[in-house]
């Protein structure tokens, strides 16, 4: 009743296409935040080690980068003008403090893309840790950008900062619309998130070299920079996760009985593991007695309220989705940390990267599994707060467009969605097939100051137009 009765209010397909252009983006800002640190990693360990294979896969990284960050500001672009476009209610009484956080991100964003710039255009022209150091402005705007951006989001799940006066926005405290409740879980969340999809999925590339026999210094070296980085950040990913969910359970409580399956509040709450709601039960589901009550408040006895304490008009839709896109980002995120963990045992019994199909096929897929957790986690963010847009204050079908046009502009978004990903993919392939042909510092690579022939921009590829070689070691 309630998806019936935003469809008939037009929000539907502006939710569509807003989640569509969501999702599509926010794999590049992840990117953004987290790609600049494996790269600007790579070129300090070349220049502090002499490692011609660490400098290589930090130029040929620097061009991916540039890469992804052209598409998302592009797709970063359309979602700007979806804002006004799509949600004219929102924007036009809140815009006043919901614009805040976005005109900071906006500094960010360019910060990031002045320096990116700097740092591409130095390889052959800078001194080598000059040029490291113009780098470095490009991990913090990132990490920056995306506080910002994700402040915006926390800010419609616990609004704060603003005076109300004849349905206007009055006056606004800046300070408390970045700062809301929200932001202390969901920021860290977001950034830590990002390092693990960034990770992994760079990881998940090598790794396809490591099957196919790849297993050169410059292969195994590609896989464990990235690797590490993501591997590192899933432990304290877990801890976050637990605390934002019981932060969630206090703070929106509809969306937590959403999340948990739970539709009348109570003590001894039984923790669902996966399952669906049908005929007002949970079926395929596996209960643990207690559990959901001692996860909320270390205690059986902890109430937790149920999705009956609210109308049916002011509950979230689609609880069955909302469960099990949270058990996922939580599977994803254990089995993600068991595999860090795997790395971790064996590199420090063997002090060698695990060779087994057991390992590597599973870090191989390991980043489409990050970016399958992350896009379900903002499906339990979004459409956990329906049906308001800003939780409590303006519900969904108040801030819709009434414009009938929207399915037109969302079939137009997807085809250039869909462009924009053959393009991302397609050009760093292109480059791979070129490098696949290149020697380590052959005439497609720079020996000049801070590139891949040196990292001082004296040393030389050895006779036969090979790197000079660096002593081995287990990864």
């Amino acid at each position: 009743m309630i998806v019936h009765q935003l469809y008939a209010a037009g929000a539907v397909p502006a939710r569509t296409q807003m989640g569509a252009s969501l999702g599509f983006h926010i794999i590049y800002a992840c990117f953004g935040i987290a790609f600049p640190t494996a790269v600007l990693y790579a070129h300090w360990r070349g220049l502090r080690r002499a490692d011609a294979a660490a400098l290589l896969l930090a130029r040929r990284w620097s061009k991916v980068m540039a890469v992804i960050f052209a598409v998302g500001a592009v797709s970063g672009t359309v979602l700007s003008y979806e804002l006004g476009l799509l949600w004219p209610g929102l924007m036009g009484r809140f815009g006043a403090a919901y614009g805040v956080p976005f005109s900071v991100e906006g500094i960010w964003f360019f910060v990031e893309a002045i320096f990116t710039s700097i740092y591409l255009y130095g390889w052959r022209r800078m001194s080598p840790w000059w040029h490291w150091w113009a780098g470095t402005p490009m991990v913090l705007s990132g990490v920056l950008g995306a506080w910002s951006v994700v402040a915006a989001n926390s800010w419609m799940n616990q609004p704060s900062g603003f005076t109300l006066r004849d349905g206007r926005v009055a006056s606004v405290d800046p300070w408390a619309v970045i700062f809301n409740r929200a932001s202390a879980y969901e920021v860290p969340h977001m950034v830590l998130a990002a390092y693990m999809v960034t990770g992994f999925t760079v990881a998940g590339v090598y790794a396809v070299g490591l099957l196919r026999g790849r297993w050169d210094r410059y292969h195994r070296l590609g896989f464990l920079i990235p690797f590490v980085m993501g591997a590192v950040c899933a432990p304290a990913q877990v801890v976050v996760g637990d605390v934002a969910a019981r932060a969630i359970a206090e703070q929106q409580p509809v969306k937590f009985a959403a999340m948990e399956l739970v539709p009348q509040t109570g003590t001894h709450v039984t923790e669902w593991l996966g399952g669906i709601w049908v005929n007002g039960e949970v079926a395929f589901g596996i209960g643990v007695p207690y559990l959901d009550s001692i996860l909320v408040g270390f205690s059986p006895d902890t109430e937790v309220v149920g999705w009956n304490s609210v109308p049916p008009d002011l509950r979230p839709p689609l609880p069955s989705m909302l469960h099990v896109a949270f058990d996922v980002m939580v599977a994803v995120g254990m089995a993600l940390l068991a595999l860090g963990a795997w790395l971790g045992w064996h590199w420090r019994f063997r002090r060698a990267l695990p060779r087994t199909r057991w390992f590597l096929v599973p870090a191989a897929v390991a980043g489409i599994a990050a970016v399958l957790a992350m896009e379900c986690g903002w499906i339990v963010t979004e459409v956990g707060r329906q049906p308001w847009t800003v939780y409590g204050v303006l519900l969904t079908r108040d801030a819709v467009t009434p414009a009938a046009g929207v399915p037109v502009t969302l079939a137009v978004v997807l085809v250039v969605y869909f462009v924009l990903t053959g393009v991302t993919i397609g050009l760093p392939w292109l480059m791979s097939l070129r490098w696949r042909k290149e020697r380590p510092g052959g005439p497609g690579e720079s020996r000049g100051p801070g590139g891949p022939g040196g990292p001082d921009g004296r040393q030389r590829p050895a006779p036969g137009g090979h790197e000079p070689s660096a002593p081995e070691a287990p990864w």
